[in-house]
């Protein structure tokens, strides 16, 4: 992968026109691709897993009064966090693959600056990478379309308890605004049997008060916005890994093998 292979051309074109080799077989895509999917699979992973501890405690706390009632949401953010530690290997493990893919294809466009042969198996593994990005890609967008859900809910949950604290300074009756509520299991958070399953009026405001919320808030927020991160280093990767198949493949019809 290294374009300058022998001592001797180094010595002879000087330091300064190596360097220059050197960094122009960087795939500098992939490595920024790369660089973009860490930074948003560590705000995925790290901001999603202690959102997910907080929801539960907000749930518990404010929405649940029998155990029962949130055992199944509970099951599931356990689990869920578990799949995240799962991801974040994953990613680190694919990012690198698709880093070494980039210099493999980089190093086989070269080919003024070293021996390096574009053979019909390195054509098939950059084909396997673009199909396997693909479909991350896809399924990766739905991830990013799940994620938006809590935001939505306490987006609104937020923009209630503003309408409710209005209607508070404006009204002088407690009832004017009593009638207004946010109910959890309409999102899915908690089964239709559950009770209470909502709050209504200053009960919640004030839970719009509390520190778990805005934290809670916060960090949906930030996982929403790795999960966009991620999604948009595996299309520049999808990208990236195309373009270098192409290169090969026509590299492969010129007899460049």
């Amino acid at each position: 992968m290294f374009p300058v292979r022998q001592p001797w051309l180094c010595k002879a074109l000087g330091c300064y026109d190596c360097c220059v080799r050197c960094i122009g077989a960087v795939p500098y895509p992939s490595l920024v691709a790369t660089l973009l999917v860490y930074a948003g699979m560590a705000l995925f992973c790290g901001c999603g897993h202690e959102a997910l501890s907080q929801t539960e405690v907000l749930v518990e706390t404010y929405f649940a009064r029998n155990v029962q009632d949130y055992m199944v949401m509970a099951s599931f953010i356990k689990y869920f966090q578990y799949v995240i530690y799962g991801l974040a290997s994953f990613f680190f493990l694919y990012g690198i693959l698709l880093l070494a893919e980039g210099f493999y294809a980089t190093s086989a466009v070269k080919q003024t600056f070293g021996e390096f042969r574009s053979t019909q198996c390195g054509r098939c593994l950059s084909l396997t990478f673009i199909i396997v990005t693909y479909i991350l890609a896809f399924i990766w967008l739905a991830v990013f379309a799940f994620t938006a859900i809590p935001v939505f809910f306490l987006f609104n949950m937020e923009q209630t308890c503003h309408d409710i604290n209005i209607l508070a300074e404006t009204t002088p009756s407690i009832n004017q605004h009593g009638w207004i509520c946010m109910d959890a299991r309409q999102f899915g958070l908690l089964p239709w049997n559950a009770m209470p399953g909502k709050s209504c009026g200053m009960t919640l405001a004030s839970i719009c008060k509390t520190s778990e919320f805005y934290v809670t808030y916060d960090l949906y927020i930030a996982a929403f916005a790795g999960a966009g991160i991620t999604l948009l280093a595996l299309f520049l990767y999808l990208v990236a890994t195309t373009y270098n198949y192409a290169v090969l493949r026509f590299l492969g019809r010129k007899g460049i093998r």
